[in-house]
């Protein structure tokens, strides 16, 4: 059984480090994501973040003003096949290996943050907003950015279908 919900708290937002956790993790479960992408500029502060917690509870929040839009906000809760895919492909990434000290410091046109926790293993990137491959390519670490860049885009396209199944309105 599927249990959704519009709304939910405000996500807390970290500052980046990496770091091992012993077995008295808070996370009773070895799996957490969360992603934000976000600035502020002439329309507030538009963002897009989501978290998958060890519980399968998807949390989404979107908020953009342009145009006086609101912020969206969903809930889902995946089951543990969906977790599993999520966690394998994070896995075979091998992002954890990666470390976002050459990588473009946030700026005034927006920052990400990523953070996973998998097995052991608790990481946290921030970096600035990426337009394209271009700017991937012109980095200090393209490799390193590369495999995060993809990474993003795969598992935001996860979280968008996942998104869109749970509260996709049935037609008439």
């Amino acid at each position: 059984m599927i249990h959704a919900q519009n709304t939910h708290d405000h996500l807390v937002r970290i500052s980046p480090h990496r770091l091992s956790l012993g077995a008295s993790c808070a996370m009773s479960d070895d799996f957490y994501v969360r992603y934000y992408v976000g600035h502020k500029g002439k329309f507030g502060h538009e963002f897009l973040e989501f978290e998958i917690r060890p519980d399968g509870r998807l949390r989404y929040a979107n908020n953009s003003n342009y145009k006086n839009d609101t912020m969206i906000r969903k809930e889902v809760y995946v089951n543990q096949t969906v977790l599993s895919e999520l966690k394998r492909i994070i896995t075979e990434s091998e992002i954890v290996r990666e470390d976002d000290k050459q990588w473009p410091e946030p700026d005034r046109n927006g920052r990400q943050e990523f953070e996973v926790v998998v097995g052991n293993t608790h990481i946290s990137f921030a970096t600035a907003k990426i337009g394209s491959l271009l700017d991937v390519q012109e980095s200090k670490d393209p490799e390193g950015l590369r495999i995060f860049y993809y990474l993003v885009q795969d598992i935001k396209c996860m979280v968008f279908s996942l998104i869109g199944l749970h509260f996709r309105i049935k037609p008439i």
